[in-house]
């Protein structure tokens, strides 16, 4: 069976879900193209405050389908082209307006890795086990992935997970920066929820200019006037008077993305 994804709502929150049944949801093509889709149609929704990432049963991912290799990757040129569409993939869902969290449990190792780096948040169960062992397989890490797990974990740990090629545990992801919170095995529904409560319950404009802001200042290019400018704009919106009036009439505000 090959592998696809689907995008399930609850409320204000989408999930999208990985799944290649007998296969721990490894990436094949076609799960590329059904998360591709899946990215797509959640960034075109403006009503949505969050976007979670998961796998199903009981996995995130492994990494790549290897089966597919000797089809799909047996050139640079073919290899290449398959790059191109998992880069333009995780682009897309780095890009996401929405705040992104992955839930990860079991394992999470190579592209599934890069996949959960995508994301703004990661949070893993004890259980979950992380690593890049692509030098077993004889090739590098890409380019456009290898930046993903630069920009997370820095220079040191990233030639270490590189270079060792080992699988590790939560607590190693953690310490590296890979992930935000680590929570028991059955902890993992809780955790979530709450945490998509407290990104929902903030003004959804706000998130957004927070995730473009803080790539922003990531570049090292000074900051012009016009940007500058850019974060006083939310002077203007509708949320920043309900946030300000219901500050004043001590309640929770309602916030409409306006």
């Amino acid at each position: 069976m090959a592998g696809h994804a689907t995008v399930r709502r609850d409320d204000d929150v989408a999930t999208l879900w990985l799944s290649n049944p007998g296969r721990l949801n490894a990436f094949d093509k076609p799960q590329w193209h059904g998360l591709a889709a899946a990215v797509a149609a959640v960034t075109a929704d403006p009503s949505l405050r969050v976007v979670v990432l998961r796998g199903e049963g009981g996995a995130f991912s492994p990494g790549a389908d290897i089966s597919e290799f000797e089809s799909e990757r047996d050139t640079p040129e073919r290899a290449q082209a398959y790059g191109e569409l998992m880069d333009a993939t995780m682009e897309a869902l780095r890009d996401c307006p929405h705040p992104t969290v992955a839930a990860i449990d079991g394992p999470c190792c190579g592209i599934g890795l890069a996949v959960a780096l995508a994301c703004d948040l990661r949070i893993c169960t004890r259980r979950s086990r992380f690593g890049v062992p692509v030098s077993r397989l004889g090739i590098s890490m890409a380019l456009p992935e290898l930046k993903l797990l630069f920009d997370v974990a820095g220079r040191t740990a990233t030639l270490e997970i590189l270079l060792e090629g080992r699988v590790f545990g939560a607590d190693l992801a953690h310490h590296m920066r890979l992930v935000n919170r680590i929570v028991a095995d059955d902890g993992l529904e809780a955790e979530l929820a709450a945490t998509c409560t407290r990104i929902a319950e903030g003004a959804p404009l706000a998130a957004r200019w927070h995730k473009a802001f803080v790539r922003r200042v990531a570049d090292p290019a000074p900051l012009s006037a016009a940007e500058i400018a850019e974060c006083y704009r939310c002077f203007a919106t509708e949320d920043y008077r309900e946030g300000y009036r219901a500050f004043l009439d001590k309640r929770k505000p309602v916030f409409r993305g306006r």
